[in-house]
This record gives C-alpha cells, structure tokens and sequence, in this order.
C-alpha cells in the first residue's frame, strides 16, 4: 500500500479502505430493491450504448419516455382548461359580478402555471461574441464536429461543473463554464467538455425540452400551492384535510415524471460523451471523466484558499500589518487558479483508481439523472478510438486564456473573499 498524507491509504489487492466515505446502505426491502433495478437497468442501458444499438446508440423514444411526453400533454391540459374555464367565466358571467371576480383570479393562477423561457444570463462575469471572439470561435468549432451550432452567451462562475441551457422565448443557448473544472484539464480534455455539453444540444435532451421542463414546472408550482399550513386552527385542518388527496396526487406524478425521463436522461449523457470524444479525442474524454472524480478534491482546495486568507485577515494589526495582508490577498487572488491547477495535476494515479472502484461499488444512484462515471468510462474506452477533431493549443490557447483572463480575476477575488471578508 503507498500511503500520502492528502489521500486516502487504501489496498488495491483487496479493496480494504477504498471507500471510508461511504454512504449507509440502503435500509429496508424496497429501498434495496430499488437499488437493484437501478443497478440493473444503468448496466443494460451501458451494454445497449456500447454495443450502438439501433445503429448510432440513439434510436426512437422508449415506452417510458413517450408516456413521460404524454403525461406533460396532459398537464398542460390541464392548465389549458382552466384558461378556458376563466375566459369563459368573465365573458359568460359578466352579469353577475362575482363570476368576473373569479376568472380572474384563475388568470392568475394559470399565469403562475404558463411554463416560461429561462431567464438571460446574469453575473459578474458573462461573455458574448464581442468580448471573446476566439472563445467562441472554439466553441462554434466544437458544435459543428459535434454536429450543431455554438452559443449566444457563456457564463463564467467559480464552480466545478460545466452546463448549457436555453434562456429567452427564442431559445437561445448558454454554457455556463465553471473554473474550478475549466481550469484543471488540459487543452484537449476542455475541448472534450465543450464537445459534451454541445452534443446535449445536437442529441437533444427530453427533461430540457420546453414541454417536459413547463410540465414539471407547473407540478412544482401545484405542489407549492397545495402545500400543507399549520394546524394552528380548525381553519387549518379542513384546508389541509381538502387538499391532501390533491397535493398528494401532485407529488406523485413529479415522481412518476421524473422516473419517466430517467432512463432516457441517462442517455443522453452516454450520447453526450460521444460528442466528447468526437470533438476532442477519445484519450481525452476518458480523462476527462477521471478529472470529474475529483471534485470533491477541488472544492477542499477553494475553501483552504480561502479560510487562509481569512486567517491571515485575523493576524492583522496597525497599516503595516493591513498592507501586508491586502498584499498577501491580492497575491493570493493573482495565483488561485494556478495553484489550483498545480494541485490537481499531482493527484497520482492510485488515487484516480481508487475513485473509479468507488464509483463501481457505490453503482447507480435510484434517482440520478448520470450514469456511474465507471460505466461512461467503459463505454468510452469500449469504442473505436476517436481521433481529435479540434486541436487547441498554442496561439489560439493564449488567446482563451487572455479573454478569460478578466473573468478569473473576479471569481477569484470572489473565491477569496467569502470567507476573507
């Protein structure tokens, strides 16, 4: 066993210490169950991507995922029919007086349940074509060897994570790019993230979907309304007693929607991964997935960052001593993501595989929308091999990075200061 002071000291023969995290098991008949189908259903799903089932590993909608879409139609029925119902209240009851009172009221309530366009990016760094034109000439490379179009927008926040989504009623697209991912992978391991996020657009993504997100949106909003209120009165017990059957049958179709959509969520990520691998190479989208295993690694490095600067606040006495610690936290701010970068990149390969065997023991997640990195990984390396269809190095990477540049000194003031104050 080789043992590091920042890892865990684990067996690699027997597994012995491989996961001192883990969760509790699954107490309880059904719970265990459930796992067991999960567990089954993500490894069928791994076999029929890795084998291209239906020639390009897409084929047509399953069962569950056209009646997901007819359970959407359904709910926006019913929001369909109350619109009715209210128009017909205050044009056919216009004599009475109240009948007006109470289409209106019910104009409001199908308002609040109309599904909406997501909001335009917002933040302390957004970029548009004009701020980052080789950023976006990447990105718009990327989507054409992925087999799409780029974005209109990218967000830049400080986390681990990397996303794309839809904002306006003409559905133009965002990536949100997260630092504290962007910044640990290598030129062609980020060209693989951007083929993945990418090829959610060119695949299509069924919980993304206008119609599944507002049906979704409007159980949510049901739910909300329906909630139960204190019982601090009789009051109380009637509203709550008239709405149980009601907020109960709500709650049941977000799971039963939710659990529709799963499987064809999973997808869509296996189907994602191709267009990493197609975009930057296949050798870099299997790293790619390892680097995503060290998360939790990355976030424990933001925050020493930043609770040491905080400490070193503390120290402060006289204008000496707070020039100093201004100095220290500018130094701090300049060199964050380049620490961090440096900290990653000796993350040794023990490691790594200690994390994709707790990815294999811990398996499929009853509720998780992406398969187990493990099973993305072997379907990965399963497949041809890929070569890169975009090469980024060189001039063009110095580019990014000095687009970039004003972007990460925010989030990095921002990092640094939660905790510095």
């Amino acid at each position: 066993m080789s043992a590091h002071a920042w890892y865990v000291t684990w067996c690699a023969a027997c597994d012995w210490n491989v996961d001192p995290g883990a969760p509790d098991p699954d107490r309880g008949r059904l719970a265990q169950v459930r796992r067991r189908l999960a567990r089954r259903h993500g490894e069928q799903l791994a076999e029929e991507i890795g084998r291209g089932a239906s020639g390009d590993g897409r084929g047509g909608p399953d069962g569950s995922t056209v009646l997901a879409f007819g359970l959407a139609l359904l709910v926006h029925g019913v929001t369909a029919g109350l619109f009715l119902a209210a128009v017909a209240l205050i044009v056919g009851g216009w004599h009475t007086g109240i009948q007006p009172v109470l289409g209106v009221l019910l104009l409001v309530g199908v308002a609040v349940l109309l599904p909406r366009p997501g909001r335009s990016p917002s933040g302390p760094a957004v970029l548009y074509r004009a701020d980052a034109p080789g950023l976006f000439g990447l990105i718009d490379e990327v989507g054409a060897a992925v087999g799409t179009t780029g974005v209109h927008a990218v967000v830049v926040d400080a986390s681990f994570n990397a996303a794309v989504s839809t904002y306006g009623y003409r559905g133009r697209r965002v990536l949100v790019l997260g630092l504290g991912l962007w910044e640990i992978l290598t030129p062609q391991e980020r060209v693989a993230l951007l083929g993945h996020e990418l090829g959610h657009f060119a695949n299509g993504d069924v919980r993304s979907s206008f119609l599944m997100h507002g049906a979704l949106r409007s159980l949510v909003e049901w739910h909300f309304v329906l909630r139960s209120v204190n019982h601090d009165s009789i009051v109380d017990w009637f509203l709550n007693a008239l709405t149980f059957l009601p907020r109960w049958t709500v709650y049941g179709l977000i799971h039963l929607l939710d659990g529709l959509t799963l499987r064809a969520s999973q997808r869509a990520e296996y189907l994602a991964d191709t267009g990493a691998a197609r975009a930057g190479s296949s050798a870099a989208a299997i790293t790619l997935l390892d680097r995503l295993l060290v998360g939790d690694g990355v976030e424990a490095h933001l925050r020493r960052e930043s609770m040491a600067a905080a400490r070193a606040g503390h120290r402060s006495a006289g204008r000496d001593a707070g020039r100093e610690v201004r100095e220290e936290r500018e130094a701090a701010e300049r060199e964050l993501w380049e620490r961090l970068a440096a900290r990653i990149s000796v993350v040794p390969e023990n490691e790594y595989e200690r994390l994709r065997r707790v990815s294999a023991r811990r398996g499929h997640s009853v509720d998780d929308t992406h398969p187990p990195t493990h099973l993305r990984r072997r379907c990965l390396a399963s497949a041809d091999p890929q070569p890169a269809r975009v090469v980024f190095d060189g001039s063009r990477e110095q580019a990014v990075a000095a687009e970039l540049a004003p972007a990460r000194a925010v989030l990095a003031r921002r990092v640094i200061r939660d905790h510095a104050g």
